[in-house]
């Protein structure tokens, strides 16, 4: 039997997505008086920037940094979390070769761990890219081939990125170099390791990935939703949890309601707007009618990497100094491990003691991804002998988190699935798309909840393309 939620239609925006992305639009429609109700089909808040508790350990799904050249969002970031919001020195390194190596890059590490004649070739290659470059920057190799060279894109961009992405790096889209590593070239990231600077020596910021120091909460990103989620009861919004959207009724150019399934009960929701922060695919596949034919076969061809975090609790007081660590060993699977105890002291209750988050990128399905939770733990444990942080028998316990569509895919299908979605999507009126799986964009947080600000301006009268943002 299908009951009808009694909320006046006219007044109200529901939100699908209790993340970044969806929390924040229902925080700044709240800001302006507009009532909204926030559907999530987890048991918690944060989406893919929650925080796990686990034994009174807390872990994230990666780490992740509170930097933004933004002001409006760190001014949420301020204002919902106050004191317990901490700045913290970066330190990051790359492992690669049996060595680490500073990342952002340091002349003289690089130059000690790669030796002098792989520099001066370096060197070569990139002045070699600067006098003859690629004509055509449609994919990521030719992208970073132009502001590096090719010695250094094979040194430090290409296995890692394809391990990441599960895809070659001629099929990846220049798209996603030009989001993820914005703004930076060789010779920016060479004046930077001599200045040693958050900035750009003007007083501006650097590109992201250079940045120094970051924001992060006491107790992990989870603690920013958490607090923004209790902050929306008190003034008169919901968040209905376990409530998954099973179906999305729609007339011509307007979604009528939604139905849902919660607690085992159908209901009915209508409201005169709706924002949505799942998955393009999930979110096309619930339209009832199903969508043209055209739309249907570009939602097919998006692509999503997926995701497991190994939280491994360490007997050992000190294991690394850095936050996190790239791991570019084509021999291992892992692909990252932060060390959580040096994002915030507060998330290891027992100092003695290191909680690592060992970091695998796979897709559904394929070897890792199926591996039972004993032969993850295994696994994690057999690499990190490996890598020389830690034995096998000084690991105490584990905790597992599978995250399936963590990562959009830009392959070549990529940019044209989009734009096909784009135009069917415009001409829904009252539905509003933010965050990284709702815009199938490889967004950063800041990014997403920008998306979902620009979302609530259209809401009240503003004319904003949420798909170039």
């Amino acid at each position: 039997m299908r009951n009808s939620l009694n909320q006046t239609e006219d007044k109200k925006v529901v939100i699908m997505g209790a993340g970044p992305a969806g929390l924040t639009a229902a925080y700044c429609l709240s800001q302006n008086g507009v009532p909204s109700l926030v559907l999530e089909k987890d048991s918690v808040v944060g989406g893919l920037s929650r925080t796990i508790k686990y034994k009174n350990y807390y872990f994230d799904l990666g780490g992740h940094r509170f930097f933004t050249d933004i002001p409006e969002v760190e001014e949420i970031w301020r204002k919902v979390l106050g004191p317990d919001i901490l700045r913290r020195n970066r330190l990051s390194r790359i492992y690669f070769n049996k060595k680490l190596f500073y990342y952002p890059l340091r002349p003289f590490n690089s130059l000690r761990g790669l030796g002098l004649w792989n520099v001066l070739l370096i060197q070569a290659s990139f002045l070699y890219s600067r006098v003859f470059p690629s004509k055509k920057e449609e994919t990521f190799e030719e992208w970073v081939t132009n502001r590096f060279g090719k010695r250094l894109y094979h040194t430090f961009f290409k296995s890692y990125t394809e391990k990441i992405l599960g895809i070659p790096c001629n099929e990846l889209r220049a798209e996603w170099a030009a989001q993820r590593i914005e703004g930076l070239s060789l010779l920016k990231a060479m004046g930077n390791a001599f200045k040693r600077g958050g900035n750009n020596g003007n007083g501006q910021p650097c590109a992201r990935t250079l940045t120094q120091s970051f924001l992060y909460p006491k107790y992990g990103p989870g603690m920013m939703w958490e607090a923004m989620a209790g902050d929306l009861g008190k003034k008169g919004n919901e968040l209905s949890m376990e409530t998954e959207v099973v179906e999305i009724p729609w007339n011509r150019n307007r979604v009528t309601s939604l139905l849902v399934n919660q607690n085992r009960q159908e209901k009915e929701i209508h409201a005169s707007q709706f924002i949505s922060s799942i998955p393009l695919k999930d979110l096309l596949e619930k339209f009832n009618p199903k969508p043209p034919e055209e739309t249907l076969k570009a939602v097919n061809a998006l692509r999503y990497r997926d995701f497991i975090t190994l939280a491994l609790i360490v007997n050992k007081r000190d294991v690394f100094p850095d936050q996190w660590l790239y791991i570019h060993d084509q021999g291992l699977k892992l692909g990252r491990i932060q060390n959580f105890k040096n994002w915030s002291p507060f998330m290891i209750p027992d100092p003695d003691k290191t909680c690592l988050g060992l970091e695998y990128f796979c897709s559904q399905g394929d070897e890792v991804w199926s591996l039972t939770d004993e032969e993850l733990i295994q696994l994690g444990k057999k690499e990190l002998e490996v890598l020389g942080f830690a034995q096998a028998d000084e690991v105490e316990d584990a905790s597992i988190a599978r995250v399936p569509n963590a990562y959009p895919i830009y392959d070549s299908k990529y940019q044209d699935s989009r734009q096909a979605l784009s135009r069917f999507l415009a001409g829904i009126e009252n539905l509003h798309l933010v965050g990284r799986n709702g815009l199938h964009r490889y967004n950063n947080m800041d990014h997403s909840m920008f998306t979902a600000m620009m979302a609530v301006e259209n809401i009240l009268g503003a004319n904003h393309n949420l798909w170039e943002l």
